[in-house]
């Protein structure tokens, strides 16, 4: 009975373990977003509203289970926490706010994975505008785990396909993009560092890096996110738009090379990859620049 009885606490102990080791991540659709939770929590929903310009996570939980990012503001209500869009597509904008000047729209999302130490969504897009002929659509792949207690982690994987001719104009609204919570800005006492070392909007602006944390101090713990480009990007390393006040994006449209625009032909494809690391600590206590030595081999 004695021997029994031990048996029985040791396996109830190792699940207790491998419980611990290994979170519970699911995606749920609830109403016009996709909620991804973390052992019955929620890290972040992905909304798909047919009312906003493009689909976005909102909120990004870190840590303390408030969102290191925010969402818009009476100055820049196109700031819409963590995004993917593009201004002057063929004169049209899908990025800044007015849904008649452009939008991104989800035609359909679907959950491939959860449950597991992952969860995966597919999502597809059409970037359209009244008057004027669809010019891209594009295939999401989202996928949401838990390299670690202190680390939440999106791979946002995307494919856009060219339905016409495509010409982007010099922009800085371009791509994707995180604006954080005010609370973790530089302004406000946060540090922005790329991956060679530079800091703040002043020495980061333009600079071409494989990634960018941003992080800072509120309710006594230190937290940030990080934004990595994978090496097989198109234009990588992509140079960076990056803001004081909580802004930061690799954004090439802002530079383009040899021209004014870029110009993408019909039926080309574009296939670009985004690590997003959602952390405990600053960068270095993060070890951001490890996690990108991983990813780049991914």
């Amino acid at each position: 009975m004695l021997k029994k009885t031990l048996y029985l606490i040791i396996i109830l102990f190792a699940a207790s373990e491998a419980g611990k080791a290994q979170p519970k991540v699911t995606a749920e659709q609830v109403g016009d977003k996709i909620e991804f939770r973390v052992n019955g929590n929620l890290f972040t929903s992905y909304i798909l509203s047919e009312f906003e310009k493009y689909p976005f996570f909102f909120p990004v939980n870190g840590p303390s289970n408030a969102s290191v990012t925010s969402m818009r503001n009476a100055n820049y209500p196109h700031h819409s926490s963590l995004f993917f869009g593009c201004d002057k597509v063929n004169g049209g904008n899908y990025w800044q706010e007015g849904l008649e000047r452009g939008q991104i729209i989800s035609l359909r999302a679907d959950i491939l994975e959860t449950g597991n130490k992952k969860a995966v969504v597919e999502n597809e897009c059409i970037w359209k505008r009244p008057g004027a002929d669809a010019p891209i659509k594009d295939k999401r792949r989202i996928t949401v785990s838990v390299p670690s207690p202190e680390k939440f982690q999106i791979d946002f994987d995307i494919v856009m396909e060219m339905l016409i001719d495509v010409t982007i104009d010099k922009t800085n609204h371009s791509l994707f993009s995180g604006r954080m919570d005010p609370d973790l800005a530089v302004v406000n006492g946060g540090t922005m560092v790329n991956s060679e070392g530079e800091t703040g909007e002043k020495g980061t602006f333009g600079k071409r890096s494989a990634w960018m944390d941003y992080s800072g101090k509120r309710m006594g713990k230190t937290e940030g996110m990080a934004i990595l480009q994978h090496p097989s990007n198109e234009w990588f390393p992509a140079p960076w738009f990056t803001r004081d006040y909580g802004f930061f994006s690799p954004t090439p449209m802002y530079w383009p090379e040899n021209e004014k625009n870029i110009t993408l032909k019909k039926g080309e494809q574009i296939e670009l990859r985004y690590r997003v690391i959602v952390h405990s600590g600053n960068h270095k206590e993060a070890k951001i620049a490890e996690e990108f030595e991983k990813y780049k081999s991914e």
